[in-house]
């Protein structure tokens, strides 16, 4: 025996129906810094943000991502 139930609803409301969380303004924020990112380029203070979320150790990590970034670019000393 099957049985086939058809729902017809929008994304919405099977969202609001399953109980789910509306991310909608978080989904709006991040895609509006992506485009502001996109249309601006890389800053500076992005790199340093970018870099000091990668090296928690202060300069000692850094170096070390330094000695990585040079030793794979072939900037060897």
């Amino acid at each position: 025996m099957n049985i086939n139930v058809e729902v017809d609803c929008t994304p919405e409301e099977a969202r609001r129906f399953l109980g789910l969380p509306d991310f909608t303004p978080v989904h709006e924020k991040y895609v509006s810094n992506i485009l502001e990112a996109m249309e601006k380029g890389v800053s500076p203070e992005m790199l340093e943000g970018l870099f000091k979320s990668w090296a928690p150790m202060g300069e000692a990590g850094f170096s070390m991502w330094k000695q990585m970034l040079d030793q794979v670019s072939g900037a060897r000393k």
